[in-house]
């Protein structure tokens, strides 16, 4: 019986091959599916680790093209890559590509997630996180964003010679989303909700074979603790409305409760409430202390560009008296600062890329990619080519400036219609934190450059720094 399992699953996918050259007059990019099941995921996952991941697509590139054939994850998949392969995935109907996620990822995040549903149930979904999340919403949440970034500071930075920048900056994007996204305050509670959430992180990209030694079946059992975390906190909140307790903008959670149907009721089911509240956590606790991270280190590498942010800041600090928190107006002026920050992503972007799903057959580039094949894109390709960012190894914040960067060739936050709607979350979370980390300190680098990715970007040692306070003249 095993034999003939182990032959059925080797040919399996020549069949399939062979399937789908007589169905399309086009022809499946070239490549080859490798291994069943296992193809070429774990030579991805070494290259990530290894920070050798650029390379390993440059050498796909070379020896095949920008559109390329082979299995990731359990899955049959075409990479592509390029600007207009960009555009192709950003901007596709969805009745062509969906956003449906490899299976890792799709099974801890839950399958009513915004990546993983139909055009209408997206379209709902999308309005209710953007409902929150949008800038008109976030303008009220910036003093609360400051309080948090500096109770952070003044818990784990001042008085302190060596900090790692990583670890650190973990925390506080987690201390942020717990604060704005649950309304959870500072505790035991918190305090429980941070090993299960980074061990759910840690499975989803992984290969999705669920034994209890592997880093996928870890993220399962994480991912299952975490929902009913949340289903806790989502029952709590629905009493607090019911009494007046709570407000419908108080958190996340509180305002996807809120809103209703035609029918005056809740609009959200509680599983999707809970799957898509975990894609806002990880959206905003991984990238963006990844970006943070960076944007130290960064810092510490480029006097130049580290006193153009230090002046920009500390003129901000100084025209506000002392104590006040930080309001909309004050991020207004943080243009330069956020044009490193762009920089910083553009060459070293905590996303990597991410997956598609092909819903029908489709072509693109001369080629078939077959329904049911997943695509995967990434950002290093164009964030890196030399003929839309000159000089791309050059770190140059004013590539930003007036929005000079072509369409789809800048795709950290996604592009398009499908562009990131943490987008404006980020941006706030990030220069809060660098304003108050620029006014009152100064640090140098304890440890080399180097990093990995596992899956998002690890600096060697998690960052070391040391640390010297300054005052604000």
């Amino acid at each position: 019986m095993n034999m003939f399992l182990g032959i059925f699953l080797f040919l399996m996918p020549i069949f399939l091959v062979i399937s789908w050259g007589r169905r399309s007059s086009k022809r499946l990019p070239p490549g080859s599916l490798g291994i069943p099941f296992i193809g070429e995921s774990i030579g991805f996952l070494r290259a990530m680790r290894a920070n050798t991941t650029e390379k390993w697509l440059e050498e796909r590139i070379t020896k095949y093209g920008p559109i390329s054939k082979l299995s990731l994850f359990g899955k049959p998949t075409v990479f592509v890559s390029g600007q207009a392969a960009n555009k192709f995935v950003f901007t596709s109907h969805s009745s062509a590509i969906s956003n449906r996620q490899n299976q890792s990822i799709r099974m801890i995040l839950g399958e009513r997630n915004i990546f993983e549903l139909n055009v209408e149930d997206h379209k709902r979904v999308r309005g209710a996180l953007v409902s929150f999340l949008k800038p008109e919403s976030l303008k009220q949440y910036v003093g609360k964003m400051d309080v948090e970034v500096r109770k952070h500071f003044e818990m784990h930075w001042q008085g302190k010679q060596q900090v790692k920048v990583l670890p650190l900056a973990k925390t506080l994007t987690f201390d942020i989303i717990c604060s704005l996204l649950f309304g959870l305050e500072r505790g035991g509670r918190r305090e429980a909700f941070l090993p299960c959430f980074q061990e759910m992180i840690e499975g989803m990209w992984s290969i999705p074979l669920n034994f209890p030694f592997t880093r996928y079946n870890r993220g399962l059992r994480a991912s299952a603790r975490v929902q009913n975390m949340l289903k806790d906190l989502i029952r709590e909140k629905r009493v607090e409305l019911e009494h007046k307790a709570a407000s419908p903008q108080q958190d996340l959670i509180t305002c996807l409760l809120s809103i209703r149907n035609e029918d005056n009721e809740e609009a959200l089911a509680v599983n999707e409430i809970v799957h898509n509240v975990m894609v806002v956590m990880v959206a905003g606790f991984d990238t963006s202390s990844v970006l943070v991270t960076f944007i130290v280190r960064l810092l510490a590498n480029e006097p130049a560009v580290y006193a153009s942010v230090v002046q920009e800041n500390e003129e901000i600090a100084k025209s506000k008296p002392s104590g006040e928190f930080l309001t909309w107006e004050d991020l207004a002026k943080m243009k330069y600062t956020w044009r490193v920050a762009m920089e910083t992503l553009r060459m070293i972007p905590p996303v990597f890329g991410g997956f598609r799903i092909a819903q029908k057959d489709i072509e693109f580039g001369g080629y078939l990619i077959p329904e049911g094949w997943q695509i995967f894109w990434t950002t290093p390709i164009t964030h890196m080519d030399d003929s839309i960012f000159p000089e791309p190894s050059k770190f140059d914040p004013s590539r930003f400036e007036n929005q000079s960067v072509p369409p789809y060739s800048f795709v950290a936050f996604g592009g398009g219609p499908r562009i990131c709607p943490g987008y404006e979350f980020a941006r706030i979370e990030t220069l809060v934190t660098i304003h108050h980390l620029v006014t009152q300190f100064t640090w140098k680098m304890l440890a080399d450059n180097s990093f990995c990715r596992d899956p998002t970007l690890v600096p060697t040692q998690g960052l070391p720094i040391q640390l010297m306070p300054k005052k604000l003249c």
